[in-house]
């Protein structure tokens, strides 16, 4: 004790008020909070609340999402059991299972938990469900003996590890590993160790942040200094207009209008899509994921083990229906029969059925098994060809043995006569059908039953013997004695429904899918080959990764399809290498030995109904009813959110800049600002409340999901993005600065009404622009009317306006006049010479792109 602690989990917890104050350490955040307090300092109170709103809302959903991402390790810690039966000094004894200690002898019995990594010195009929830490179904039969080399953890079977199950039987271990250095302390140390990454968007938008921040603040120096040696201004005057400006032309609505449609799309893919998503950055990253790593079972496929096919001396069965819902049909050749009119498949049916101590119950119309998975498929097998059970009177039992690997049951039936019914591995029976039968062709069912078992399928014979009337107890003897051979029972775990044409889809998309199982490679290939993961599947073991020099494993962990006996360690091992080589990677899984790699990735997905605890807390986001077909529709939705994203962004830098421009062209020309402070202010909360919330609702554009994922480094904004966020900035401040002299050369206003008018010229260009920006297609297309809410938000910004220009309570606070037609016309010819500026940009643009081949959309990825 002294030496490694008591046995229990330790944990490093970052405090809450950390978590919280690290969301303001961004470059974006401290001139924002520079900007907010210049503002507070002039007087101007409603923009410094509508700033520091933006930082607060920005605050508090990073720590949000990253305090959620520490449950995952409290959910580890209460997997231990609380209480451990050891013997000490001879005496048996219960104990809190922090007090175990290496050397401690612990008993375990069905039903409980296993304290800690143990040495099994004694296992009778000892069976352990270790599916959390290895992926595998059935529980596994332990024994004693010494193992040599180097064994996966699914094939260690003298071990029980901590927090794995006893299904059955009982035995003794010797204490070998506590708290961390157990494999559940291993992985909760590989979840506490994990530093998740920021998502690509994340990443592209606090680099154009960072560029146009620093960009802003020294042109803004520099325009201070420009200010003051002209004399022009007042040293007041200059500092409220170049703050107006930097307000201006910071898009400080930038992280809420992302955070918005993020949020937006959040909730619809909830309420839509069975899809949680947990953090809002994680909606996006599914976007750009290039490759899903999944586990195997319960993921890709049901877990329900399943049985396919029966195959008697007489002939071969086909049993449609998947999963332990006993709904199918027996064929033979294509034909459906009566499988009471068939007596070899019925013998068959009914000797798996009492060959059998698992139960089939229906709850909330959820068929489940308690159990072993194998003898479910039994269960349901015989109901889907027989409603009642069989009227026999049981008379004894032989559970399952390791050591003999088969279960046999002895019954009397109604005519008085007493059987014996024996199912389980192959090899056993048919050297008991052999005794029975010298006829047997043994030869030809071990052919039979290993070409099935590379094709991933699970074999189990079943036979049966008559026995003298006066026999009350199953032997080993009785059945070594021979048996006569009723057939075998071809059983797979199948794939989900979804998942075979949702797979094909993703490959259309760009996405690649590789499994990770714990089953063994030939198992594995044949699933993989069954799901149509790739052409000609290549699989590779976790022993085989182990075995290679670091840079050849890396290459082989981005390569191969299928990764088979792996560890948690080789699964955080894989994601790693697909991260390293650059992929945008989502992981799959539901058990504790998943949640080390749920929290790598990029996204971490969990499984809802069947998961675990842990793996939920350390996932990204939860399938809420397990299908894997989700996924395919949760990519489209985050391209569709990214494509919503960045067109926000092109739409708001360009007519945040063209603000900022206006009053730099003005301190330039040594002019009067045309804007008063309280205008630009306006301008910023109105588009704030509207506008730019109008892509939040923009659908996704047809062909989303036929193009292959953005590569990870590319950047948000392409040449021509950068181009075109110049010139529409220039056009907007150029052409209503000229407006507003002529107007005032012209006598045909004064200076307040001018600046009304500049006012409106700034919001009708944004309206028009929107147009331009919405869809990747001509503004006259069959998209125009695709968003109906951004005709309800001009709307409601063209209303607020009016409110501006006519209400007189507005025009005393932001110094307005109503406008004649004169001046509303020439407010929407501005607005119209952008649109058709732009519109004339797009034409050219697609127009080359035809010539090369390419789709409109290609430019959201280039």
């Amino acid at each position: 004790m002294a030496k490694f602690g008591p046995n229990r989990l330790q944990g490093h917890t970052t405090p809450k008020w950390l978590i919280f104050l690290r969301q303001f350490n961004n470059l974006i955040i401290y001139i924002l909070v520079a900007a907010a307090g210049l503002t507070a300092a002039m007087g101007h109170l409603t923009d410094t609340a509508i700033i520091g709103l933006v930082i607060i809302i920005n605050a508090l959903v990073g720590y949000y999402q990253e305090a959620n991402a520490s449950d995952a390790l409290e959910k580890i810690k209460n997997l231990l059991a609380p209480m451990a039966t050891v013997y000490r000094d001879g005496i048996r004894q219960d104990v809190p299972s922090e007090a175990l200690v290496l050397g401690d002898l612990v008993y375990l019995e069905a039903g409980d938990n296993v304290p800690a990594d143990l040495r099994l010195v004694s296992a009778d009929n000892l069976r352990l469900q270790e599916s959390a830490l290895t992926g595998e179904v059935d529980a596994v039969a332990k024994q004693t003996q010494a193992l040599q080399g180097d064994i996966p953890l699914a094939e260690q079977t003298n071990m029980a590890f901590a927090s794995t199950a006893v299904a059955a039987g009982s035995g003794l271990g010797l204490v070998v590993a506590t708290a961390d250095h157990t494999e559940l302390g291993k992985i909760s140390q590989s979840v506490a160790n994990v530093q998740k990454s920021k998502s690509p968007l994340m990443r592209e938008i606090d680099g154009l942040g960072k560029g146009i921040s620093w960009g802003i603040m020294g042109f803004s120096v520099l325009l201070f200094l420009l200010g003051m040696l002209t004399g022009q201004y007042t040293m007041g005057t200059l500092a409220l207009a170049i703050v107006t400006m930097v307000v201006g032309s910071i898009p400080e609505g930038l992280p809420a209008t992302t955070s918005v449609i993020l949020a937006m799309g959040v909730a619809n893919m909830a309420k839509k899509h069975q899809t949680l998503v947990k953090s809002l950055p994680a909606a996006e990253t599914l976007g750009s994921v290039d490759v899903i790593a999944t586990d195997k079972t319960g993921t890709l496929t049901k877990n329900e083990m399943t049985i396919t096919q029966i195959i008697t001396p007489q002939t071969t069965y086909r049993v449609t229906g998947s999963g332990y819902a006993p709904e199918g049909t027996f064929k033979v050749a294509d034909k459906i029969i009566t499988p009471s009119q068939h007596p070899d498949l019925r013998q068959l049916l009914e000797a798996g059925f009492l060959a059998n101590d698992t139960t089939l119950t229906q709850t909330a119309g959820q068929f489940t098994i308690n159990g072993e998975p194998t003898d479910g498929a039994f269960l349901t097998a015989y109901h889907k060809a027989f409603p009642d059970k069989p009227a026999v009177q049981a008379l004894d039992l032989l559970p399952f043995d390791s050591d003999y690997r088969y279960i046999a049951r002895l019954v009397k039936t109604l005519t008085g006569a007493t059987k014996l019914y024996v199912k389980g591995a192959p090899d056993k029976l048919f050297a008991m059908a052999a005794a029975g039968d010298p006829h047997f062709d043994r030869r030809a069912y071990e052919a039979l039953t290993k070409q099935l078992s590379q094709q991933g399928q699970r074999v189990i014979a079943v036979g049966e013997k008559p026995v003298p009337t006066n026999t009350t107890a199953v032997s080993h003897d009785l059945l070594q004695a021979g048996i006569t051979f009723l057939g075998l029972a071809v059983i797979v775990d199948p794939p989900r429904d979804d998942v075979i044409a949702a797979i094909q889809e993703m490959r259309q998309a760009g996405v690649k899918v590789k499994m990770i199982t714990g089953d063994n490679p030939d198992t594995a290939v044949a699933i993989a080959n069954q799901l149509g993961l790739a052409d000609s599947p290549h699989a590779v073991t976790g022993l085989e990764l182990a075995a290679l020099p670091e840079a050849e494993r890396q290459q082989v962990m981005t390569q191969a399809d299928v990764f088979a006996r792996t560890t948690p360690s080789d699964k955080l091992a894989i994601v790693s290498a697909l991260q390293a080589a650059g992929k945008v990677t989502a992981m799959m899984g539901d058990g504790v030995n998943d949640a080390p790699a749920l929290k790598k990735a990029d996204i971490g997905v969990a499984m809802g109904m069947g998961g675990t605890d842990v793996a939920k807390d350390a996932g990204d986001m939860i399938l809420t009813d397990d299908k894997f077909s989700r996924m395919q529709t949760a990519i489209g939705q985050g391209r569709r959110i990214y494509a919503n994203i960045k067109k926000s962004i092109l739409f708001l830098l360009p007519t945040s800049f063209a603000e900022g421009l206006i009053i730099a062209f003005t301190i330039l020309m040594q002019r009067q600002m045309p804007l008063q402070p309280s205008q630009m202010l306006w301008i910023n909360m109105v588009s704030a409340i509207t506008i730019q919330f109008a892509f939040i609702f923009e659908p996704a554009e047809s062909g989303l999901m036929q193009r292959p994922p953005r590569t990870s480094n590319a950047s948000l904004l392409n040449k021509h993005d950068i181009f075109q966020m110049i010139y529409v900035s220039v056009l907007i401040a150029g052409i209503g600065i000229i407006a507003y002299d002529w107007l005032l050369s012209a006598g045909v206003a004064n200076e307040i009404t001018a600046s009304t008018m500049m006012v409106n010229i700034i919001v009708l260009s944004k309206i028009f622009y929107l147009f331009n920006i919405r869809t990747n297609a001509l503004v006259i297309s069959k998209n125009f009317f695709s968003n109906p809410m951004a005709f309800v938000i001009i709307g409601i910004m063209l209303g607020l306006q009016l409110i501006l220009n006519y209400v007189p309570f507005m025009q005393g606070i932001f110094h307005t006049e109503p406008l004649t037609w004169l001046e509303w016309g020439i407010a929407v010819a501005v607005g119209i010479l952008i649109l058709v500026i732009t519109e004339f940009d797009k034409v050219i643009r697609l127009a080359h792109r035809r010539q090369k081949g390419k789709t409109p959309l290609a430019e959201l990825s280039e």
